[in-house]
């Protein structure tokens, strides 16, 4: 399949135009709230693509070092009065400089391992093993403690756990109520195969057949990290292949994801033959908070005894909007004491690879999480990406904390299992 190259990259005047300078989104973005710096805040970066877009300044290694700090988390596009698309923005100003002659070699670098590795499954599976083994001979416990590299390694995802690599038909109850697909992805069925299983569980429990197509990756790190091409033509792949699969909704457990599959229209506005397809794909998928909620779901009649805390992903809260559609989930789990924590829609510091290009921000960004957390005195941290996950499963080990990191959807699984047992 090509991936077609467009001719202009730049941001549109229209989108530029939007921002009115008011401010209103510093005090939500998490890079301002640490460094009080106009450049390291939505309006200050606005200023620096617009010039970019319109030739006033080059690229430098200064004006880029800003734009790569950013964390793309929305919460400013969240909180604007304006509708300023800083998202979009920001993938098209990256976009711009990736595809430019003066491309930092660390960005080339970044997005050459999204394509060979995170967008291949066989070379993805081979590097998961990897991981896996590293985790599994200590390695990685001794690379935490080492001085210099051991926050880096702190940072790194872990693949513990079996993988998910089922397809086909998972589950079909009787009388089904709705017929799905699910999304497996590229890292998320490698690192948490468990969510993949318990969202199975959860959808069959609730009427759903659930049918999971040969797939891959949705194209969401490529676009966030300015490779529209790559991101383009993994998108295409994903609408010929769940279109085919004739289903009522594309369920998505992965909150970064399902927010790029949604905007799948936005991103293939260009292409002739794609537009309306990526519309239609869009209209069907569903986070699975969402999807549960609007079924509705049916309640567990176990109590699971428990407290918990909530952590947003900011690509569900922020990009898709959905706040209350987990709440609502664990508020209907007898038993479950679900505490709020401050601030629970700030970025906890994982936003895809940042963690991994940015890691003094986003361990700054993850202590003030824990701390939150830990004011809350939950047992177990629960959250709906597999990015925060990872990052709050490494803000565990470095707090040393007796806390548990989980998907929403686990929790509705194990009180489902309960109901067994009582």
């Amino acid at each position: 399949m090509t991936e077609a190259q467009p001719l202009h990259f730049a941001p549109s005047d229209e989108d530029l135009a939007q921002c009115v300078r008011c401010g209103l989104c510093l005090q939500h973005c998490p890079t301002f709230v640490q460094t009080g710096l106009e450049t390291e805040g939505p309006r200050g970066r606005l200023y620096l693509m617009k010039a970019l877009a319109e030739g006033i300044i080059e690229p430098t290694p200064n004006v880029v070092g800003h734009l790569d700090q950013c964390l793309q988390c929305r919460n400013c596009e969240a909180v604007c009065p304006s509708g300023v698309p800083y998202g979009r923005i920001m993938e098209r100003t990256r976009a711009q400089i990736l595809t430019g002659e003066s491309a930092p070699r660390e960005w080339r670098m970044r997005s050459a391992f999204l394509r060979r590795i995170v967008a291949s499954p066989t070379s993805l599976s081979a590097f998961a093993s990897a991981l896996r083994l590293y985790d599994a001979s200590g390695l990685r416990s001794i690379a935490e403690r080492l001085p210099f590299v051991g926050e880096r390694a702190l940072l790194a995802p872990s693949m513990r756990g079996k993988p998910f690599r089922d397809t086909g038909t998972l589950a079909s109850p009787p009388n089904a109520r709705q017929r799905v697909a699910i999304l497996t992805g590229c890292i998320m069925a490698h690192a948490y195969g468990r969510v993949h299983r318990a969202t199975v569980r959860v959808l069959a429990r609730n009427g759903c057949e659930v049918v999971a197509p040969p797939q891959g990756c949705c194209g969401a790190l490529h676009a966030h990290n300015g490779d529209l091409p790559k991101a383009m033509g993994l998108a295409r792949a994903n609408i010929d292949t769940f279109l085919d699969t004739r289903v009522d909704a594309i369920v998505v457990n992965s909150a970064g994801c399902g927010a790029a599959m949604k905007e799948y229209g936005e991103l293939l506005a260009g292409d002739d033959e794609y537009r309306e397809k990526a519309v239609q794909f869009s209209a069907i998928v569903k986070d699975v908070n969402e999807f549960l909620v609007g079924l509705p779901f049916d309640p567990p009649k176990a109590r699971l005894e428990r407290t918990v805390t909530y952590q947003d992903s900011c690509h569900l809260a922020h990009a898709q909007r959905i706040s209350e559609a987990p709440r609502a989930i664990m508020r209907a789990i007898e038993g479950l004491d679900l505490i709020e924590m401050e601030h629970a829609d700030r970025c906890c510091g994982s936003a895809g690879v940042y963690a991994l290009t940015q890691p003094e921000m986003s361990l700054d960004l993850l202590d003030d999480k824990m701390a939150h957390v830990t004011a809350t005195s939950a047992q177990i941290i629960a959250t709906a990406n597999p990015g925060c996950m990872a990052q709050l499963e490494a803000g565990v080990r470095r707090t040393k904390q007796d806390s548990r990191v989980v998907h929403v959807v686990e929790l509705l699984a194990k009180a489902y299992s309960s109901e067994r047992s009582s």
